[in-house]
């Protein structure tokens, strides 16, 4: 009787698992909105740090500052690009951002995108720890807000959810 219940509960449970990992938080829509957009935003935030310092400062730091804008821009595109493609039902021809972009080439999109995560979150990090972040307008502080309320309590509700799913 245990060896027929068994098999049967470790069918459910991988339905189960299943289930998860196809639900609306994996969507690419979402995964856009919730991590990709607010990525991009504190990339141009800290792209347009640079330039605005770099024409205090250097005139290097203002065109790395226009090229971290530049890529900024490419992966927001790519990232509202895959929303697109997702909402149409289509296969997407493209990443969600330009690194991944490139992991997609040598048939290791996740792992790049990973390292863009990886980027990103320096960004981040870099822009709180050196202090640049008073140095955004009040209109920049509240778009850095939002984009990380957006990110953050988009994760958390994955994380109830996805727990509350494996408790069931």
């Amino acid at each position: 009787m245990k060896e027929q219940i068994a098999p049967q509960t470790s069918r459910i449970r991988k339905a189960e698992e299943q289930e998860i990992e196809e639900s609306f938080f994996q969507t690419p829509t979402f995964q856009a909105l919730t991590i990709g957009v607010p990525f991009c935003i504190f990339k141009l935030l800290f792209g347009w740090l640079g330039v605005r310092l770099g024409m205090e400062q250097s005139g290097l730091l203002a065109a790395f500052g226009w090229a971290v804008i530049f890529w900024a821009s490419i992966d927001l595109l790519m990232n509202l690009a895959r929303v697109l493609f997702h909402i149409t039902g289509q296969s997407s021809p493209v990443e969600y951002c330009t690194i991944a972009q490139a992991g997609r080439l040598l048939h290791r999109p996740r792992l790049f995108l990973a390292f863009d995560t990886f980027v990103s979150f320096s960004i981040i990090c870099f822009v709180l720890w050196s202090g640049w972040i008073v140095r955004l307008s009040l209109e920049e502080s509240y778009l850095w807000y939002a984009a990380t309320t957006l990110n953050l309590i988009s994760i958390s509700v994955v994380n109830i959810w996805l727990e509350f799913r494996r408790q069931s």
